[in-house]
């Protein structure tokens, strides 16, 4: 018993002095740390023997007699290392050391042991427990080397363990493997039976949420487990997958959204949402009889379905006149006429205007125009005003006294003046330009007094 107090020892040394960083069950790499022991009677006997003696017996014989057969070092003597390859297979390496003091019941010098072997195993993990679970049988078969002081030879391993889950990251693992020794002058068969504790690694959680990815149904996002790795922002139990306001805390009734009011209806469909109202007004305590979204309190067109940017009201011909202010809704219009589009200037109007224009007087070689001239312009204003989307132009014309270049200049300037009158009487700019002609455009003979005067005169044209 002295030796299997030893081997509980080292076990509980193991459980205290081995450290791991938060692993997943299912993380691929794992590491044993533990003790072994070596028994050479329960192997089977030896060529041509045919009873038990002191140094062997028949296979599986005595197999738990510890104290008078196996050989234990009172220390950690096994490493191990594994890898999860898939479909429960796992593959690994092991190494191991001893001192053989005993061959069945036989003392024998201390023979140094040193074991290095590889092993293949099968987990019959998910059979027994059906998902996971503490309980983790397995078998395997594997290989290795043994060197028993300087006589080294090779060995086929037979191998059954069981893993005991002390949680999702630590097992305590007891394992037996039979070792036949392929060389029959130097090799012994012999039962190596370890005890350790194994804890696994090297799974990736790309969200530092603390579950893997492979168990985490939201990898990116970071979450809480009892989600499967997907968050729950608002923190009201309801994961954001699932929930149609993940940002507010609501109820399961609602689709994770609040409701305010109380009224029965979720503040995002609820057009009144702090105050309590029926479905049928969206939520609202009062009515919206047009249905437009608008309550009636709300809307200056409360029987009439419009926008909430109208206050209500509908505006068919989008011409910026209300409906119930238009008097010409489906046809788009301006707001001076009240909706209904301006007439198209015609050619009386023009010359009326231009009647006016050529009236317009400016002092000799001057660009102002003359105050007895402001009447005139007026009534152009009151044309232009009447045909509001009308573009119009101001041309400037001039005799041919004095140099070409001069004349050009002067008739442009004049054009300019007038222009600038007309806007700063509320004619809006963009529908007005000038250009002067000089003396290429005369009306009248220049080689008269009155043809000159004639000829120096100011035109409105319409720009297509």
């Amino acid at each position: 018993m002295k030796h299997l107090n030893i081997l509980f020892v080292a076990a509980c040394l193991v459980l205290g002095f081995s450290s791991a960083n938060a692993q997943d069950e299912n993380n691929p790499w794992a590491v044993e740390i533990g003790v072994n022991a070596v028994d050479t009677f329960p192997v089977g006997l030896r060529d041509g023997q045919t009873t038990e003696d002191s140094m062997n017996g028949e296979f599986a014989s005595e197999f738990f007699n510890i104290e008078d057969h196996w050989n234990i070092l009172p220390s950690v003597s096994r490493l191990a290392i594994s890898r999860y390859v898939g479909s429960n297979f796992s593959i690994g390496v092991a190494g191991t050391i001893n001192r053989i003091e005993k061959v069945g019941d036989v003392i024998v010098d201390d023979l140094s042991y040193y074991g290095a072997d590889g092993e293949i195993k099968y987990s019959f993990r998910d059979l027994v427990n059906g998902a996971g679970g503490w309980l983790d049988p397995s078998l395997g078969i594997g290989g290795g080397y043994t060197w028993l002081n300087d006589q080294g030879f090779g060995t086929a391993n037979g191998i059954v363990s069981v893993r005991f889950w002390l949680s999702e990251q630590f097992a305590l693992n007891a394992q037996s493997a039979y070792k036949y020794a392929f060389d029959d002058a130097t090799g012994t068969k012999h039962m190596q039976h370890s005890l350790g504790l194994v804890f696994k690694f090297g799974g990736s959680d790309r969200d530092g949420d603390g579950i893997y990815d492979q168990d985490d149904e939201c990898p990116d996002t970071p979450g809480l487990a009892e989600f499967n790795g997907c968050p729950d922002t608002d923190g009201d139990g309801i994961e954001d997958r699932e929930d149609a306001c993940p940002d507010a805390a609501g109820s399961a009734e609602m689709m994770g959204c609040p409701d305010t009011d109380g009224d029965g209806l979720a503040d995002n469909k609820d057009n009144c949402p702090t105050e309590a109202g029926p479905a049928a007004n969206d939520g609202c305590p009062w009515p919206d009889t047009d249905g437009d979204s608008v309550l009636d309190k709300d809307d200056a067109c409360p029987d009439e379905a419009g926008s909430a940017a109208n206050n209500g009201c509908a505006d068919r011909d989008g011409d910026s006149v209300l409906d119930k202010d238009d008097e010409c809704p489906d046809v788009p219009g301006t707001v001076a006429r009240k909706g209904c589009p301006e007439p198209q200037i015609t050619t009386e109007i023009m010359e009326q205007l231009n009647q006016y224009s050529r009236t317009i007087l400016f002092d000799y070689n001057k660009t102002t125009v003359r105050q007895d001239s402001y009447s005139a312009i007026q009534s152009m204003i009151d044309i232009m005003n009447e045909y509001e989307t009308t573009n119009f132009l101001i041309e400037g014309h001039s005799d041919s006294s004095g140099r070409d270049t001069y004349n050009l200049e002067l008739s442009e300037k004049r054009a300019s003046s007038v222009k600038l009158y007309l806007e700063s009487k509320g004619v809006d700019s963009a529908r007005l330009s000038s250009l002067g002609y000089g003396e290429t455009r005369p009306k009248a003979s220049n080689q008269t007094s009155a043809g000159r005067q004639e000829n120096r005169r100011v035109e409105v044209s319409l720009v297509k």
